[in-house]
């Protein structure tokens, strides 16, 4: 009996969408019979935790796709490099500025955040542009590693070397991939190298030939890393 119970729990929370409509469609008693049991062995209170799970999770999933379809314009404003109206909007369309805070806990106001952030890197702004490349967060194989770079980045245009550094070291180990990772490595080598931590450049160039030998930045990471070796040997 409780591992059927529990299987209805889990199906309760990992489909609000049910529970939802039938609510809005006054289906209590279907309901009720559904999950009379629930409510008999696990009393009030856990089931009041599971409506708030529940509606947290329908409220959350409507949102993000609402906010993904609001963002629509900002992206095409963003990739047509007219930055201001990217982040402020154009009176009708929402800016990603305003999507990061009106939808900040959906994907889509995560993604927002990144968008600020490297339009924000674009204008020049780099305060800003931290405040939300640092404040995003994501899996993904390809954006995650991005938003570390466009970071080291801003930190490069401050010269906050060490910090620029950190942020690239963090692009390249991020889920490797041959197409960006030997980009990311030249950028921690370069990094190293103004930060006068020319063994860290040394190693970067190294990492690309080793682990990257058919990659376009192969030739140039050999001849930095010469550079970066005569440098630390003079030190």
């Amino acid at each position: 009996m409780a591992k059927k119970e529990g299987s209805k729990i889990e199906e309760l929370l990992e489909k609000p969408e049910n529970l939802i409509e039938d609510i809005q469609n006054g289906k209590w008693e279907i309901w009720f019979e559904q999950y009379k049991n629930i409510i008999t062995y696990v009393g009030g209170g856990i089931l009041g935790v599971a409506f708030l799970i529940v509606g947290w999770k329908y409220y959350t999933t409507t949102q993000n796709e609402e906010g993904q379809a609001a963002m629509f314009q900002a992206v095409y404003y963003f990739e047509s490099d007219s930055l201001n109206k990217a982040l402020n909007g154009d009176g009708n369309n929402l800016g990603f500025v305003d999507l990061a805070s009106d939808y900040n806990f959906t994907k889509a106001g995560n993604l927002a955040k990144f968008y600020a952030g490297a339009s924000y890197l674009k204008l020049g702004q780099y305060d800003q542009a931290l405040d939300y490349l640092q404040s995003f967060s994501s899996s993904d194989i390809l954006v995650q590693a991005r938003a570390y770079s466009l970071t080291g980045d801003a930190y490069m245009e401050q010269e906050d070397y060490e910090s620029a550094a950190s942020n690239y070291k963090k692009a390249a180990d991020w889920k490797p991939t041959k197409e960006f990772s030997p980009e990311y490595l030249m950028k921690l080598g370069l990094a190293s190298e103004l930060n006068k931590d020319y063994d860290a450049a040394v190693r970067a160039y190294q990492q690309i030939i080793d682990e990257y030998p058919n990659s376009q930045k192969v030739n140039e990471a050999k001849k930095y890393k010469g550079m970066n070796e005569a440098l630390a040997a003079s030190n």
